[in-house]
């Protein structure tokens, strides 16, 4: 027994099962008092050993997606914003949109939650085992401006592209000049029916040619963006400013509706697509 006991522990070591190596003895004490059988001793070691290595691979993974701190749908307060429907957002969370390579699209003012929506569904597709990276539109677009500037344009389109899920946060906040429109676009193109987005806006679709400088631009955009989308508003108020919401002028306070402009008419791309664009 010895014997075997020791080679149990070399191979455990050979295979990098530090886990599994260090609850060896109790679970062979458990299993020699007859406490639970060999299969039971057999699951209790590899099932440990796994949470350890998707643990580590999460925590890997949310580094890389930029998804730390990390933000979950049980965190979100729900009963802060009424307008909600907390159905639909869970009903985002089975993931199906992104086997769909549709775009998800949270509108509302600042502080109503959105970024930490989009996080939280980003969070939980990487610990469903997808790729997910997250930026706000300004990075994103300093990052393609710079390698074009570099020749590598191609290259980080392809790394924006190759994400199961790409998160674009913030759109609206700062103003985006004419040439960063146009990298933008090329990115949307490049992932246009062949990834997921979740993009999150203070501003309504009808304000997207303000935003990027061009009109022509922002049509192209909104033509592949609301294509198999699904739109959610949320309206309400911050949930950040909730204890100092007497000190912010009632100008500020007030809240413009965000509302999208009739879908873009679709050009012709062989077989006629199915729209499965949806308002929640």
């Amino acid at each position: 027994m010895i014997a075997l006991g020791s080679r149990i522990r070399e191979s455990l070591v050979g295979l990098r099962m530090p886990r599994a190596l260090e609850l060896l003895d109790s679970v062979v004490q458990r299993l020699e008092q007859g406490e639970i059988t060999a299969l039971e001793a057999i699951d209790q070691l590899l099932l440990e050993e796994y949470s350890l290595r998707e643990g580590r691979r999460v925590t890997m993974a949310l580094t890389t997606a930029n998804l730390t701190p990390v933000k979950t749908l049980e965190s979100f307060d729900f009963t802060f914003q009424p307008s909600l429907d907390r159905d639909r957002i869970m009903t985002l969370a089975q993931l199906e949109f992104v086997e769909r390579c549709e775009m998800v699209h949270l509108l509302g003012p600042p502080g109503t939650g959105k970024s930490h929506l989009a996080s939280a569904l980003g969070v939980t597709a990487v610990k469903a085992g997808k790729s997910v990276y997250r930026a706000n539109l300004a990075q994103l677009i300093n990052a393609l401006v710079k390698a074009e500037r570099e020749g590598r344009l191609a290259e980080k389109i392809r790394f924006y592209a190759r994400s199961a899920l790409l998160i674009v946060d913030e759109i609206g906040y700062l103003p985006i000049s004419a040439g960063g429109a146009n990298l933008f676009f090329q990115l949307v193109n490049a992932r246009y029916e062949k990834g997921a987005m979740i993009l999150t806006s203070n501003r309504g679709f009808a304000e997207w040619g303000e935003i990027f400088g061009d009109p022509v631009v922002a049509t192209a955009l909104l033509d592949r963006l609301l294509h198999h989308a699904v739109v959610i508003h949320i309206e309400g108020a911050s949930y950040r400013l909730r204890g100092h919401a007497d000190l912010i002028p009632e100008h500020i306070r007030a809240n413009a509706p965000i509302s999208p402009p009739p879908p873009p008419k679709k050009r012709g791309r062989g077989r006629p697509a199915k729209d499965r664009t949806q308002e929640i």
